[in-house]
């Protein structure tokens, strides 16, 4: 069930869930007020207090190693360097300062169209908590950007970014698309997280014994799925839906037409490859009641730490050879399948709840300024990324507001 508040709760919310004249779960639901809609505005001023509302788990191993090679962020180096080295004409990267819980941010290079996502979830983060004052640059580019070891000198610099892979430093967020998606949750018929555990297609024994794809063709092993299926159409049915980066192959290799993503789980097992990076659709796929059969890669997301080979996923290699065998394992081992296939999913409903994403983001947020050596600034050419106006839904903050500079 979901429910999306368009006015302020006071007192609190009490949301009873009946089938017939029964309790569901663990119905009724109580939240104590004030409960806030999306877009007011009521920033909680102890960020600790909101977090442990929140439950924020304690430590994220990510997070502790991504930050564990900046013990300090030397702001007026990052000025200097970072746009020279990566603000070019090919360049997607946004400069931010937060400063009194306002966002300013300037774009370096001309690919930072998706500069929305990265507003719309700070936007979403400061009306929820006090952010603390800082400077930083997110890059909005598919590839991780930060080459430099931690023994060179000069040293890597903390880029953030979305994607991460085992040869660069950058500091990892959830992806744009997961994120965006949480945010929209209730706004439009997209794929969401929750949307895909209520359409997760027949139960397990009525599914097709197959492994099934359907994508672009971001990467050569994709062409490859393609040509395994030709061959061994008993287990494995894969498909490309577009060409644009080797268009030659299309003729050879047959278009196949678009499926929507909850058909995806007619089948048992879903074969998770790479696209240009890590392939964002994984996280989806955790989450339906397949069992996820994923590539070895170099690319990884925020949450891929938390999960382990042979009991939240099959793992294939990087270059595809053992994945007939693999499908041919997991037929022949039904039961264990179906165990992997359900652990995976359920550390994927607690990992990618939407609390835990904004507890990741306020986590990194907070980790970062910590190690700011000075005091962040509004630099020439940044702007202020306004807070939406919403005149449909009431807001009566209740906290004391916090302090502003009157602009």
């Amino acid at each position: 069930m979901r429910y999306r508040v368009y006015d302020t709760v006071s007192e609190g919310l009490k949301i009873e869930v009946l089938y017939g004249d029964e309790h569901v779960a663990q119905s009724p639901y109580i939240l104590k007020g004030p409960v806030y809609h999306e877009y007011c505005e009521c920033p909680e001023e102890d960020p600790e207090a909101w977090q442990k509302t929140l439950s924020c788990p304690t430590e994220e191993p990510q997070i502790a190693k991504d930050f564990a090679s900046f013990p300090s962020i030397n702001l007026q180096q990052m000025l200097n360097e970072v746009p020279k080295r990566f603000g070019d004409e090919r360049g997607a990267i946004v400069h931010y300062t937060i400063l009194n819980n306002r966002i300013y941010r300037r774009s370096l290079g001309k690919y930072t169209d998706f500069k929305m996502f990265s507003d719309e979830i700070l936007l979403s983060l400061a009306r929820k908590v006090l952010l603390p004052d800082m400077e930083f640059y997110i890059n909005l580019g598919d590839w991780p950007l930060e080459h430099r070891k931690v023994n060179e000198t000069p040293g890597p610099l903390p880029i953030i970014s979305w994607c991460g892979s085992l040869d660069s430093r950058d500091v990892i967020l959830p992806t744009y698309d997961i994120t965006h998606s949480t945010l929209e949750a209730m706004r439009g018929v997209t794929n969401d997280l929750l949307s895909i555990q209520g359409n997760t297609g027949p139960s397990w024994i009525n599914k097709t014994e197959k492994a099934f794809f359907r994508g672009r063709d971001s990467r050569e092993e994709r062409l490859q799925l393609v040509q395994l299926s030709k061959e061994n159409p008993e287990l494995l049915d894969a498909g490309i839906t577009g060409y644009f980066f080797f268009q030659e192959k299309e003729k050879e290799l047959g278009k196949a037409k678009l499926i929507g993503f909850f058909d995806f789980f007619k089948y048992k097992y879903q074969v998770n490859v790479d696209g240009t990076v890590a392939a964002y659709r994984y996280p989806y796929l955790m989450l339906g009641d397949s069992l996820v059969l994923k590539q070895d890669s170099t690319y990884y997301e925020h949450f891929y730490m938390a999960l382990k080979p042979w009991k939240h996923y099959v793992p294939i290699k990087r270059n595809l050879s053992d994945l007939l065998e693999k499908v041919k394992w997991a037929k022949e081992n039904d039961e264990e399948a179906r165990k992997i296939a359900k652990e995976g999913q359920l550390a994927a409903r607690e990992l990618l709840q939407p609390h835990r994403l904004y507890c990741y983001y306020y986590r990194v947020l907070q980790k970062y300024a910590e190690r700011q050596s000075s005091r962040p600034e509004i630099r020439d050419g940044m702007e202020l990324v306004p807070q939406p106006d919403d005149n449909t839904s009431l807001c009566q903050c209740l906290r004391g507001r916090p302090f502003r500079e009157e602009l």
